[in-house]
């Protein structure tokens, strides 16, 4: 009688991934999701850019998912560290931020992809493989839009606020005209109240507008024609 052989099957390899999110239960949920898949594994966590960096050379992941608001630190300049000191790494957003402001900003970063945290998770876990094999994933209308705008960009006219403000000063810029205050601004974004008025006298300086009830009131008005 013949006996079987009690080789067992090596597992399959599974892409180690680095979640960076302030938010534990953000965290806690993706990791969840994440792991119950037999070919994504989930190699280490990071809350701000400093943990990111030191999880970065302790995990050495193939893919990071990165939120843009990071405590004490910035998701934007994040995805600029890592791509200068890890380019074979890829990145996907996954955030709150309204998709179509950002998610030219962040492949312009060197992130591969944007999903908002809205979004089902199978759509987040199709980002994910998409990412992973080596292309870009991007909502069909925004990128409808991207394409729209770069070709707006040959015919004169006057720039937006998008075109015109840093990464930053778009962020302040966006949560000005949603009406939130300075001292809300300053807590969303980590910074000190100081700070959110240098921010301002910058863009209105860009935008070439005189007051802090004109930099309000153009805010609001680019704020809701989006």
């Amino acid at each position: 009688m013949r006996r079987k052989s009690s080789t067992a099957r090596p597992a399959a390899r599974r892409a180690r991934i680095l979640l960076v999110d302030d938010h534990p239960l953000v965290r806690e949920r993706l990791a969840e999701i994440i792991n119950q898949e037999p070919d994504l594994m989930v190699c280490g966590e990071a809350q701000d850019r400093a943990g990111a960096l030191a999880a970065m050379a302790a995990h050495r992941p193939e893919l990071a998912i990165i939120d843009l608001a990071l405590k004490d630190s910035d998701g934007l300049e994040l995805i600029k560290d890592i791509r200068l000191h890890w380019p074979n790494v890829l990145m996907l957003v996954v955030s709150m931020y309204e998709e179509s402001l950002y998610a030219e900003r962040v492949i312009r970063a060197g992130a591969r992809g944007y999903v908002t945290k809205q979004e089902a998770t199978r759509d987040i876990l199709s980002a994910i493989r998409r990412v992973l094999s080596g292309r870009v994933y991007l909502n069909e209308n925004v990128s409808a839009r991207i394409i729209d705008r770069l070709a707006d960009r040959s015919v004169p006219g006057a720039a937006t606020p998008a075109e015109m403000l840093a990464d930053r000063e778009l962020q302040m810029f966006e949560l000005l005209g949603r009406g939130l205050a300075v001292k809300e601004i300053a807590r969303r974004l980590r910074i000190a109240t100081k700070t959110v008025d240098t921010y301002r006298r910058r863009i209105r300086e860009k935008l070439n507008l005189q007051t802090s009830s004109q930099l309000l009131q153009h805010a609001i008005s680019w704020t809701r024609r989006r």
